[in-house]
């Protein structure tokens, strides 16, 4: 797939027309204080998963709503002391999977906690245990246009707030360490990632890999690929909605969450992505608020982006932070 975006120059100084609602500090700030009316409630049940090297926790917690969201938690095995913690949110339509899926953090010495991303699952990897019991308006198939009639009504809504429980019940366990805590995630998993870093006001850093959920107007208009062709299909039929709808994900455009970043930040973004295209990861890494920043750049990758070279990349880059 040839280049089809931005030349990486131009992409270096690109900046997202999309503008920050009035009160989105405060949509987000009435959001989480009602998600923590519900107790968290975090239990860490021990797994019997055959493996020596790590110990593994199923984890259940109350997100959005006091909704119950699951987890994984894997710890080095025979770990006596609270160790720098990594949470990690999963790409599109993917769930936590099975315990065994998840082992490259805990081998780095680290505590390591995925969540589960509520009604996802199904599409690939080891399946999810978490529902949505949420419902909402008309919707094209997939997860972009659940309640996109309004913010308050909106998917990503409920998957932030669980983003942000999430952090708050890893923390919770004895043997991590709240002060070293570092958030990442690839595509939606990167998305969710940005939004944690600005939602989350201690983190030490943030690794968000070809950040999906970032520069809506733009990416809704220029890529053919779904998850974003969900929103150009639902506009295909509800005609003259365009406005509503940006205005409702403008609540959740990683662009603005990133203008209130405020940890180290390592992206990265592969040039050929057309389902999360680099003028959409460069609109949220520009706008990111921290000076301590950097993004690897992957020339001729689509959506796949730096794959391992990344995960080595992200260990160099965190022994300075986690």
């Amino acid at each position: 797939m040839p280049l089809f975006d931005l030349p990486l120059d131009e992409l270096r100084e690109y900046r997202s027309a999309s503008v920050a609602p009035e009160d989105f500090d405060a949509f987000w700030a009435k959001t989480l204080q009602e998600a923590r009316e519900h107790d968290l409630d975090a239990r860490f049940e021990p797994v019997d998963t055959g493996l020596t090297t790590v110990e593994v926790y199923d984890v259940t917690f109350a997100g959005f709503g006091g909704h119950p969201v699951k987890g994984w938690l894997t710890l080095p095995s025979a770990a006596t002391g609270p160790l720098p913690l990594i949470v990690e949110f999963v790409g599109y339509g993917g769930g936590r999977g099975l315990a065994h899926e998840h082992l490259l953090w805990a081998s780095t010495g680290r505590a390591h906690f995925v969540m589960d991303t509520r009604g996802q699952g199904s599409a690939w990897g080891g399946g999810g245990g978490t529902a949505d019991p949420v419902a909402g308006g008309p919707a094209y198939p997939g997860f972009m246009t659940r309640g996109i009639d309004a913010p308050e009504n909106y998917y990503y809504r409920r998957v932030f707030t669980d983003a942000v429980r999430a952090v708050e019940a890893a923390r919770s366990h004895p043997l991590t360490d709240a002060s070293r805590t570092v958030a990442l995630g690839a595509s939606q998993g990167g998305g969710i990632t940005v939004a944690v870093g600005a939602l989350v006001p201690d983190l030490v850093a943030i690794a968000p890999d070809v950040p999906f959920l970032a520069d809506f107007p733009r990416a809704t208009a220029l890529t053919e690929r779904h998850p974003y062709r969900e929103i150009a299909l639902w506009l295909k039929t509800h005609r003259g909605r365009t406005e509503d709808v940006l205005r409702t994900l403008a609540y959740f455009d990683g662009v603005h969450f990133a203008a209130r970043g405020r940890s180290p930040a390592l992206f990265s973004v592969a040039l050929e992505d057309q389902t999360c295209p680099p003028s959409t990861v460069f609109a949220a890494f520009n706008a990111w608020a921290h000076e301590d920043k950097a993004i690897e750049v992957y020339d001729f990758n689509d959506h796949e982006g730096g794959g391992p070279y990344q995960e080595a990349a992200k260990m160099r880059w965190l022994r300075a932070h986690a």
